[in-house]
């Protein structure tokens, strides 16, 4: 998949595209069929097929204060875009200048950096343009003028429950995993940068990865089985999100902690996606390191088991 940032990098990439249009945070089943019904007419076509997102994600400069933490950061959202096949990502810069222009400006500039523009596909709830003017109506009424076809991807529902980013999210923040799961088609993940910690881990016997996850959404404090990827090298492992209640520390964030199996090297600087398959238990309070110790070999063997049969 190639990466431009900017419409004037779009016709050296690609001239003739269907084009998906959204911002994608999660890239949920709903995201997936907007998507898949872009590449799918770009393939019938002969075009080239693009998706076209943002970065960062427009609440946080709309309204930072609201902006809800991201179920993928830009890195994590491009990760899964790879693995779906899109020949180019368009990954336009959302600021304030470029929240203030028409609507009709947006389609426009498309248009004019495109060699064809054969389709414009996005979802039923997708709004775009100065105070959100735009919607999917607008592309369909400026279709005639540019010559391009305009479809209306309907929402995906999971019985009665509309997937979306709101919902996928809610699921993950109440630890509804398998609901966050079967709305994603895939297990819930983060995408973290490994860095440096206080080799606490280490010291106990288990070593771990530190990771720095940025703005990304995070399931409940607690110990969780996992599979990890780092680059394209897949592991098995366990996360402890918390606050490390069995050390005294005045630093109350959450930490998010892997340990990988069978794996001795340094990782430090690695980007790390971690998929959470199974909650093992709530983080708590042990009386004694020794005691803590215990219970992570037990965490180990536990999410060794149930890795094993999945």
């Amino acid at each position: 998949m190639r990466i431009v940032r900017t419409f004037e990098e779009l016709p050296h990439v690609a001239r003739d595209v269907c084009v998906a249009i959204g911002v994608f945070d999660g890239i949920h089943l709903g995201h997936q069929r907007v998507i898949a019904e872009a590449r799918a007419d770009a393939q019938a076509a002969g075009c080239a097929s693009v998706v076209l997102t943002f970065d960062p994600h427009p609440m946080r400069v709309l309204h930072p204060e609201k902006a809800p933490p991201l179920l993928t950061s830009t890195p994590h959202k491009l990760r899964l875009l790879e693995q779906m096949n899109v020949d180019v990502c368009l990954l336009l810069t959302f600021d304030k200048p470029f929240s203030e222009q028409r609507p009709e400006q947006f389609i426009e500039s498309l248009v004019r950096h495109c060699g064809h523009l054969h389709e414009i596909c996005v979802g039923m709830r997708f709004r775009f343009g100065h105070n959100r003017a735009g919607d999917v109506r607008l592309i369909e009424k400026l279709a005639p003028k540019y010559g391009y076809l305009a479809k209306e991807v309907a929402s995906v529902k999971l019985g009665e429950e509309t997937i979306s980013s709101t919902a996928v999210r809610q699921h993950v923040l109440h630890g509804r995993l398998d609901s966050a799961a079967a709305m994603l088609g895939r297990p819930f993940s983060i995408l973290g940068v490994v860095e440096p910690g206080d080799a606490r881990g280490r010291r106990l016997g288990f070593p771990t990865a530190n990771l720095n996850i940025g703005n990304e959404i995070l399931p409940p404090s607690g110990v969780y089985a996992v599979r990890a990827l780092v680059g394209q090298e897949p592991f098995a492992g366990v996360v402890n999100i918390g606050v490390r209640p069995t050390f005294e520390s005045r630093d109350h964030r959450s930490f998010v902690e892997l340990h990988i199996f069978d794996l001795a090297r340094d990782l430090y600087g690695h980007e790390v996606q971690v998929s959470f398959v199974q909650k093992l238990r709530d983080e708590r309070k042990f009386d004694s390191v020794e005691s803590l110790k215990r219970q992570i070999g037990a965490d180990i063997a536990e999410a060794q088991r149930i890795l094993a049969k999945r």
